[in-house]
């Protein structure tokens, strides 16, 4: 004879679904967990019961994700990469970061960190290869709330190739080519000579590339330098610093670009006395970065090696 409390129980219409998975995680003993996936559950499945995916769509969508796994590796991020072109990640940067209390606004960390950079002292290159381009002074203060100089402070700084390439893509960069970290001294100024980035297409060759493809999105991001701006007592800063149109800045593929962060480039095409070797036309930018209090947190590098030859998409 059936039980007639086990058969209430037995899932049979399509609106029983979600109540019943809420009801199985009920006992998650780590309240935060529970609030977290109780949440991804209720707005999945009514993305479901919105768009009514046929099953051969639902594959589709599975194998999407799966390759995304597939395609990351110790010299790409193709997850975070989706993350990003899909406002995510920005979403997730402007909801923890709003830049009210007047420190200096982020930005993403982007797919291309790779973190243990080398040191670089006051004023030096962080091009380790031969780098074509026009050479880029970037110079300021880092700060607190007060505008007092934080001494100490590390900037740990990235950028691509005038060739809209990271190193890690790159085989032909030397390693950590257009990285390195700099710390501040006792007056806070930090100083560091690069070449002028530009802007780049994001990776295509993977689903996040197909899925901009069919949506007929541009690919490009904005030339900027990213910086992760740290000091004891003080709330990690990841940023970066446009140093493009307003045009391009309005149409960055990952959404990311701010208004607030974007860099006044100078163009020097007489010799300057700061920058007597520099050969013309070169670029000066100066930012200041503001820290607010808090405590210091690092990202988990996205990536860790760089692209070989052979296996640069891998």
């Amino acid at each position: 004879m059936k039980d007639p409390e086990l058969t209430r129980l037995i899932i049979s219409r399509e609106e029983e679904v979600t109540p019943k998975v809420l009801n199985a995680m009920a006992e998650t003993s780590d309240a935060r967990l529970r609030e977290i996936v109780e949440g991804l559950v209720r707005h999945a499945h009514a993305f479901v019961r919105e768009v009514r995916p046929t099953e051969e769509e639902f594959e589709a969508g599975l194998h999407w994700i799966t390759r995304l796994g597939q395609y990351t590796n110790e010299s790409h991020n193709e997850t975070v990469l989706a993350a990003d072109i899909l406002g995510i990640s920005t979403l997730i940067d402007l909801i923890n970061n709003d830049g009210m209390q007047g420190e200096t606004m982020s930005a993403l960390l982007g797919p291309f960190y790779r973190g243990n950079s080398p040191e670089c002292c006051h004023g030096e290159s962080i091009a380790r290869s031969r780098t074509p381009g026009h050479e880029l002074f970037i110079s300021g203060r880092v700060v607190g709330l007060d505008g007092e100089p934080i001494a100490g402070a590390r900037l740990d700084i990235w950028q691509a190739s005038p060739d809209g390439l990271y190193e890690n893509q790159d085989p032909e960069q030397a390693d950590y080519n257009l990285r390195g970290v700099q710390t501040t001294g006792e007056d806070g100024t930090y100083l560091f000579h690069s070449v002028r980035p530009a802007g780049y297409p994001v990776p295509t060759f993977g689903p996040a590339g197909d899925l901009l493809k069919a949506q007929n999105r541009n690919p490009m991001r904005p030339a900027h330098v990213h910086f992760i701006v740290s000091a004891p007592g003080r709330k990690t800063l990841v940023t970066q610093i446009f140093t493009d149109t307003e045009e391009a800045m309005a149409d960055d593929v990952v959404f990311g670009a701010k208004r607030q962060i974007s860099g006044n480039l100078q163009r020097h095409d007489e010799p300057h006395p700061e920058h007597p070797g520099a050969s013309l036309p070169f670029y000066t930018c100066r930012y200041d970065f503001v820290l607010k209090p808090g405590t210091p947190t690092f990202p988990v590098p996205p990536i860790s090696g760089k692209a070989r030859k052979e296996t640069e998409h891998a």
